[in-house]
């Protein structure tokens, strides 16, 4: 299977770019709801992931600035704990696996290793649990035909 067929694009992906400010990244975490969101050059590469903790001990190390004070550090004077690791595009379903077990999104770049979208866990997970239910029901059906006897 390809996966392009779990992928989000990049039109549907909340990220940040490397030139916007903390008060940017706070504001799109928090809009959106997300722990995490990819960080991107200004070319649309793919740089790194943006977590809550970074943001929460950059603040700390800040002295948990005033939101207007927050416009003025930079979202690359974070440190990153945890970058999400990236896959081509072209990846075997084995390799986006092992990613996918240990990063809630997996980021998925071209030859120039440009961003093009993500694959999450839970769109993984989601495709291995329908395929589960049309397995159990197409074993179901052959139960049913298996018990009852041919010509009634």
């Amino acid at each position: 299977m390809n996966i392009l067929f779990f992928l989000t694009p990049k039109s549907d992906v909340a990220y940040v770019e490397e030139d916007d400010s903390l008060r940017q990244v706070l504001e799109k975490m928090e809009h959106h709801g997300y722990a995490a969101v990819p960080l991107l050059s200004s070319e649309g590469r793919y740089i790194g992931t943006i977590t809550e903790g970074d943001v929460l001990w950059k603040l700390k190390k800040e002295g948990f600035p005033e939101l207007h004070e927050m416009e003025e550090i930079s979202v690359m004077e974070m440190i990153r704990n945890r970058d999400n690791k990236p896959v081509h595009v072209n990846v075997d379903m084995e390799g986006l696996l092992d990613k996918v077990m240990h990063q809630n999104f997996v980021p998925v770049v071209d030859d120039d290793k440009v961003f093009i979208g993500i694959v999450t866990r839970k769109d993984v997970i989601q495709y291995l649990m329908d395929e589960l239910k049309k397995k159990k029901k197409t074993d179901s059906q052959e139960k049913i035909q298996i018990m009852v006897p041919a010509g009634n």
